[in-house]
């Protein structure tokens, strides 16, 4: 099935796990790679839980990056992103093209959020825990994320 497409925009991800509402999260502390990316409660003011999602390249059919809201920067070159490493999640200040590019699939009540070369799916195992990238399975509803749209982008 082809990518769906999303609006270029601000959004929280929620994850489908057993428990009270789990936001993507970035950690205050940064570690060997960056700042842990997991599942936490909604945080009010939510600092590090809002998403900036855009296209990597400005023609149709791109798939997109994704960075932090609250230190979203105009010019985009080094706003802290989502980032894979060693089969992790972390959000890192680095170049816009370091950051891991993603597509968004169906799945059954929601959304995949798959790396770009479809070999890659976000997985919150349990609240709390880091974000994990596994092969792609519909099945799974550890894989499966509610996109909260909340403004567009500059707003």
């Amino acid at each position: 099935m082809p990518p769906i497409p999303i609006k270029p925009g601000v959004y929280r991800f929620y994850a489908h796990i057993v428990g009270p509402p789990a936001l993507i999260t970035a950690r205050e502390h940064a570690l060997d790679h960056g700042l842990p990316v997991n599942t936490d409660r909604p945080l009010y003011p939510p600092i590090l839980q809002e998403w900036t999602v855009r296209p990597a390249e400005p023609i149709p059919g791109s798939p997109y990056v994704i960075t932090l809201a609250n230190d979203f920067d105009e010019d985009a070159t080094t706003n802290p992103g989502l980032v894979v490493t060693e089969q992790k999640l972390w959000a890192n200040n680095v170049n816009r093209d370091q950051l891991t590019k993603w597509t968004f699939a169906p799945a059954i009540g929601g959304l995949q959020i798959i790396d770009e070369k479809d070999q890659l799916a976000l997985r919150a195992g349990h609240f709390g825990q880091q974000i994990e990238l596994v092969a792609p399975n519909k099945a799974d509803f550890h894989q499966v994320w509610t996109l909260d749209f909340l403004r567009p982008i500059g707003e």
